[in-house]
């Protein structure tokens, strides 16, 4: 048998192993992309998620030396000389976590992240002392609920996901609010 009638097998042989390996590589290629992109919304999840139950610690706390200095709207009120050095504690602890959050967020939602820690500094000037004001007490819990629901919205729209946002959690709350009847 000739070359040249082999030629047409051989030819169809190479372009099959071609086309097989192109097929295999893209395939593979595609199935990597999906897995990392998977990977990191797990770990962006994680992040969010962590970094949100520190900041509500960190937040609680705050509220708690609040209630021992006569700031209404909190209950389990902590005596400051108690409360501030676990307020420090729980600042280094959300301040590690921020890393975590700017190295996998997007950036809104570290601008969101950014401006929920930034307004709960600022209850935190209540409760360490520094500010005495009831109504600054009260726009200030306002501000860190309004923080709150962007920082969520935000995550959930990085992590991609669908539907509507949870209800808000405004502050105060319509059961805490004075009986004027």
């Amino acid at each position: 048998m000739a070359l040249e009638d082999q030629l047409p097998a051989l030819v169809g042989v190479v372009v099959g192993a071609v086309g097989s390996y192109v097929a295999a590589h893209f395939t593979e290629r595609s199935r990597w992309r999906r897995a990392r992109a998977e990977r990191w919304d797990e770990k962006r999840f994680h992040t969010y998620m962590t970094y949100a139950n520190t900041l509500k610690a960190q937040l609680r706390v705050a509220q708690r030396i609040g209630a021992a200095r006569g700031f209404q709207n909190v209950a389990d009120p902590l005596e400051p000389d108690e409360g501030l050095a676990l307020l420090a504690d729980a600042e280094s602890r959300r301040a590690s976590e921020w890393e975590a959050v700017l190295l996998v967020g997007d950036a809104e939602t570290i601008g969101a992240a950014r401006a929920w820690h930034e307004a709960v500094w600022n209850l935190e000037l209540y409760a360490r002392g520094m500010r005495e004001d009831p109504a600054g007490w009260s726009r200030a819990y306002g501000q860190i609920s309004q923080a709150r629901d962007a920082f969520y919205a935000c995550a959930r729209r990085d992590l991609g996901i669908t539907g509507p946002p949870p209800p808000s959690g405004r502050w105060p709350r319509p059961w805490q609010q004075p009986d004027l009847s």
